[in-house]
């Protein structure tokens, strides 16, 4: 199986803001973007799966009419930090999270190590399929787990995954021998 995993577009909110689950607009100019990830991703997909915000589901009602949605794939959930500019929330909060983000959560938010069990089950879930090729449009976030389960990166390493606006990567799940 071949799973196309593209991260949403570039969003229209102030750089420094923070925001995960926050349904937040894409750009207006994104139609381009739109574009260029429809022309890099084969024409005979099976499948097509979204986070259900805003800024996925658009992109993927531009690749496809039929798609399906699913919660797990959304952005982390930086509860009490959503829209918060990042220089505006307290150091101390920021220090606890910073010092162990795999297991620490954002005040009424979620871990990366609970954002990493949710994209595992849904990730498991996609292996029980009989796809060939399917396509996640997802966050940069989910998009770094999926690095984590194919290339084996810790989770306290995947940071170092650069993951741009509207980047589309391809995990293979047949070996290298195959």
């Amino acid at each position: 199986m071949e799973i196309y995993v593209i991260r949403h577009t570039e969003v229209n909110i102030p750089k420094g803001i923070c925001y995960g689950q926050s349904d937040v607009n894409i750009q207006s100019n994104h139609r381009i973007d739109f574009e260029k990830i429809k022309a890099s991703i084969p024409d005979d997909i099976d499948a097509f799966i979204t986070s259900p915000l805003s800024r996925c589901v658009q992109l993927c009602q531009y690749l496809s009419d039929s798609f399906l949605m699913d919660e797990r794939l959304m952005e982390c959930n930086f509860g009490d930090w959503e829209l918060l500019p990042w220089d505006d929330i307290p150091r101390h909060e920021m220090d606890v999270w910073g010092n162990d983000f795999v297991y620490q959560s954002p005040p009424n938010g979620e871990s990366l190590h609970q954002i990493s069990k949710r994209v595992i089950d849904i990730h498991q879930e996609i292996l029980q399929q009989s796809y060939d090729k399917i396509v996640v449009v997802t966050h940069a976030s989910v998009v770094r787990v999926f690095h984590h389960i194919y290339q084996n990166i810790p989770l306290e390493n995947i940071f170092d995954v650069k993951v741009n606006f509207g980047e589309v990567f391809k995990f293979s799940t047949k070996s290298n021998s195959e």
